[in-house]
């Protein structure tokens, strides 16, 4: 019987995890988290921690998958590059499909959002009504920030609810730019 540790990562990249069984496992987290906090901005705090630890876990796979079948791995070093792969690449391998759009703040320069028409986190979820405020898709969000660290561009990042009457679980990742990396970018130029 072989050991966990003895098996080959890229040959695990096909593999998909039963949606159900994720379904059920962030249930009970939410469920588990939910005993323990004493209000949403815990909450919502607590989920993005749990999403940040699980980005470094993403982002080391993903880099290590890409650097052992690639004959040129890269690291992306500006910034739309980095945002376009985890609009693309980071969402793909975490919900299967990439997200819907990627914007830049009109108002300000440090500000862009990844917009996701139908989470699939929150897809069967049902928050009480006295939590109605709750997003959970604060995980995603501490995902994308974990995943943004490691690429070396800090930033704040949070997950906003923005319904229309064409997806009523509209959200959307607000990603604030540390004022480090708004910098290097300017220089680069």
């Amino acid at each position: 019987r072989s050991i966990i540790y003895d098996r080959n990562l890229n040959k695990t990249r096909a593999a998909e995890v039963s949606y159900s069984a994720f379904a059920f496992l962030f249930s009970e987290a939410i469920q588990y988290t939910q005993k323990r906090v004493s209000g949403i901005a815990d909450m919502e705090r607590r989920l993005s921690t749990l999403g940040y630890r699980v980005g470094i876990r993403v982002l080391e796979l993903m880099s290590w998958r890409g650097e052992s079948t690639s004959k040129a791995p890269k690291r992306e070093i500006r910034l739309l590059p980095a945002l376009s792969y985890i609009h693309t690449q980071v969402w793909k391998t975490l919900f299967g499909k990439p997200a819907d759009a990627i914007q830049k703040s009109v108002e300000n320069d440090d500000e862009y959002m990844i917009v996701d028409n139908d989470p699939p986190i929150t897809r069967h979820i049902s928050i009480p009504r006295e939590m109605s405020q709750l997003n959970c898709s604060a995980l995603t969000a501490g995902i994308v920030e974990a995943v943004l660290d490691g690429l070396g561009f800090p930033a704040r990042v949070t997950a906003h609810s923005m319904p229309t009457d064409a997806n009523p679980s509209a959200t959307v990742i607000l990603i604030k730019l540390d004022r480090s990396v708004v910098e290097r970018e300017e220089a680069l130029k």
